[in-house]
């Protein structure tokens, strides 16, 4: 069975079988080359070896009739190999999943700056697979950005096309951050605290270190050190879209490397947090949610757990994430030095920190405001 855009198909005989551009004749058509293999991860991979090869054309041949999807397929088969299988993952279903449905069959030539604004404005408007509205210009400047790549990635192939896309950009909506208040954080920890868990204490955790969602899911006993009072952040966890077709599931679980260099960290554990670590110390290659080497909880089934803690806090308008901004604000607010802040947080920059994640709650407005007093004239 064929993968839509691949050009990859099955055989009567049981083979997997390839086709690929090889190059273009003086009237512009396309002569093909094939590879074969016994799976379809053998001739995946050789169509990535022959498509990097530059398609040879006569100088007459403009190329101008490729197609998006052309493109598309030409661009997701290179970056396979250098990019994380998570990543890979991503790519693969936003061009799966928004791209080639509404833009695949236009040749790119055809591409226009007023084709692209039309669909960047669809996206905006009513984008989401399921109906309920527009997508985020995060989700859609990751989408354009994909089509120029491609494009770009076809002429680097020696594609003879152009593209006037290179100034068209999204604003960016400024979204709320959500921050826990003081007394809201109270809140939430007299329900952890009460009848407290494995699932409450690694709510405790992001809140009192700013560890991600991904990371604290994946994390291990291994990497956390009560002698020396640190936890040591290696891994992420996440669910992404499965891209193999010979799979049944449509997504799976992956542990990777955190998504940056310096992700990977330690972060030294409050003396109250360490106290409770020893409670539910398990053997070193259990998950720290739930105490087995086997059954861990994802990313999305803590969402859901931390959604009922904190419905039953009282808390509203509350997602995972606002952890880790209550945490940085949190040690802002107690005077924590922002390159050490940025370190714990896992940052690549200390403008990071500063411009996402520091937030200045309105109780310290007020404290730094009353520092200012009015001198009576002499």
């Amino acid at each position: 069975m064929s993968r839509r855009g691949e050009n990859i198909y099955k055989r009567k005989d049981g083979r997997w079988e390839g086709r690929y551009i090889k190059s273009y004749t003086a009237d512009n058509r396309a002569k093909y080359g094939y590879v074969y293999g016994k799976t379809y991860s053998d001739v995946k991979e050789k169509l990535i070896s022959a498509k990097a090869v530059p398609i040879r054309s006569t100088p007459e041949c403009k190329l101008k009739t490729i197609s998006l999807n052309e493109v598309l397929t030409l661009w997701l088969l290179s970056v396979q190999r250098n990019v994380k299988e998570a990543t890979y993952a991503r790519y693969h279903h936003l061009v799966e999943a928004h791209i080639r449905p509404k833009m695949g069959a236009y040749a790119v030539d055809q591409i226009t700056p007023t084709v692209i604004e039309n669909y960047i404005n669809e996206l905006l408007s009513h984008g989401r697979l399921d109906g309920k509205g527009g997508l985020s210009p995060k989700t859609t400047t990751e989408i354009l950005t994909i089509i120029k790549t491609a494009i770009d990635h076809a002429q680097y192939l020696g594609y003879g096309i152009s593209h006037p896309l290179s100034k068209i950009n999204i604003k960016k909506k400024e979204n709320h951050i959500r921050v826990l208040s003081a007394s809201e954080q109270q809140q939430l920890e007299r329900v952890l605290l009460t009848n407290i868990d494995s699932i409450k204490f690694g709510v405790l955790l992001s809140l009192y270190t700013g560890i991600r969602l991904g990371e604290l899911c994946a994390l291990r006993w291994d990497c956390v050190d009560l002698n020396l009072g640190i936890i040591k952040v290696k891994q992420t966890m996440q669910r992404i879209q499965n891209t193999d077709p010979t799979e049944e599931r449509r997504t799976k679980i992956v542990f990777t490397d955190p998504k940056t260099q310096t992700s990977s960290r330690t972060i030294p554990l409050p003396a109250s947090l360490l106290m409770l670590a020893y409670s539910f110390q398990s053997t070193p290659n259990s998950f720290v949610l739930t105490g087995s080497s086997e059954k861990y909880i994802e990313p999305r089934t803590m969402q859901n757990h931390f959604k009922r803690i904190s419905q039953e806090s009282g808390i509203t308008s509350v997602n995972y994430h606002a952890l880790r901004h209550t945490f940085a604000t949190r040690c802002v607010e107690v005077g924590f030095e922002i390159k050490t802040l940025s370190e714990i947080l896992g940052h690549a920059t200390v403008n990071i920190t500063l411009n996402r994640y520091v937030h200045s709650s309105f109780e310290l407005k007020r404290q730094n405001m009353n520092k200012l007093t009015l001198r009576e004239p002499v």
